[in-house]
C-alpha cells in the first residue's frame, strides 16, 4: 500500500496562506513534517478550478522536489501549469487526473504524459459520478484505451473509481460499487493497472469526531479489494496505524508492536 499524502489541499489554510503569501519556511516545514508521517508521495493541489495554477503549481512542486525525495502528485485542472512543473520533479509525477469529460485538451495531457514517463490517474467520472460498477468501467475502460493510444502503458496509469462521501444521496451504493471496481479490475485487465482512491472523500460533510475513524475503516476495506494507492491526511495517527496494519498483513513491512504503541 502507497500512502499520498492529501494534506496540501485547498481545505488546508496554513498551506493555502503559505501558497499565496510565497512563504517558504512553512511551506518547507509542511512537507518535512508530511515526510516524517510517513508519505511515500505528496498530492499537491492549489487551486479547485485550476485558476492561478501556472505560478503556484510549480513553486510548491520545487519546493516539495528540493527538501524531500517523496515523490509527486500534481493535481490540476490546469494543463499548462502541469507542463511547467512536471520538469522540476525529482522523477517523474503522478499527473492527477483524466476523465471522460476532463480536462478539455485531454489529448495534450496525454501526449504530456507519454513523453515525460509520468503517471496518469483516470478518474471514472463523467462530469457526473457513476454510481453503478458498470458506469465506473465503461469510463475506466475508455479512458485506458486512449492512454494506450498514446503510448502510456499500464503500468503507469491508476484508475480511480471516484470516491464520493457517505452520506450523499446513494453515497453508500456508490461506495460499494467502487470496491468492487477495484476488485474487478485486479481480474479484468492484463497488464494490469494500478487502483487509487482519495480515502478523505468518504467523509465530507459529517462531523470532525467521526471523520478519520470512518475514513481509516474505509481504507481498510479497499485494501482488502486489493487497492494499490491511498490518498489519506498521514498526519492522523488512525489512519497512520491503519496504513501500517495493511502493510504488515500484505507482508510489505516486518511488523513491531512499538511501532503502533
Amino acid at each position: 500500500m502507497i500512502a499520498i499524502a492529501d494534506n496540501l489541499n485547498t481545505r488546508n489554510k496554513l498551506y493555502i496562506d503559505a501558497v499565496k503569501g510565497k512563504d517558504k519556511k512553512t511551506m518547507g516545514e509542511l512537507v518535512k513534517k508530511l515526510k516524517e508521517s510517513g508519505a511515500d508521495m505528496i498530492n499537491v493541489q492549489c487551486s479547485l478550478d485550476g485558476a492561478g495554477d501556472e505560478e503556484t503549481l510549480p513553486w510548491v512542486t520545487e519546493i516539495i522536489s528540493g527538501a524531500v525525495d517523496s515523490g509527486i502528485s500534481l493535481d490540476s485542472r490546469n494543463t499548462s501549469a502541469i507542463k511547467i512543473s512536471v520538469p522540476l520533479c525529482a522523477k517523474p509525477p503522478l499527473i492527477n487526473f483524466i476523465s471522460r469529460t476532463e480536462p478539455e485538451n485531454r489529448d495534450e495531457l496525454l501526449s504530456l504524459t507519454a513523453s515525460s514517463g509520468a503517471s496518469l490517474v483516470m478518474r471514472a467520472s463523467s462530469g457526473t459520478i457513476p454510481s453503478s460498477l458498470e458506469a465506473k468501467l465503461q469510463i475506466i475502460e475508455e479512458l485506458l484505451e486512449a492512454a494506450n493510444e498514446a503510448d502510456i502503458p499500464n503500468e503507469r496509469l491508476f484508475a480511480d473509481p471516484s470516491i464520493v462521501h457517505i452520506g450523499r444521496g446513494m453515497g453508500q451504493k456508490h461506495l460499494v460499487n467502487s470496491h468492487e471496481c477495484i476488485r474487478v479490475l485486479k481480474d479484468l485487465v492484463e497488464p494490469p493497472v494500478n487502483t487509487i482512491a482519495w480515502i478523505s472523500n468518504v467523509s465530507t460533510g459529517l462531523p470532525a469526531k467521526l471523520r478519520k475513524p470512518l475514513e481509516a475503516a474505509f481504507l481498510g476495506y479497499l485494501a482488502g479489494a486489493g487497492l494499490d494507492f491511498a490518498m489519506v491526511d498521514v498526519l492522523d495517527e488512525t489512519i497512520g496505524k491503519t496504513l501500517y496494519l495493511i502493510k504488515s498483513f500484505r507482508d510489505e513491512i516486518v511488523f513491531s508492536q512499538a511501532d503502533i504503541t
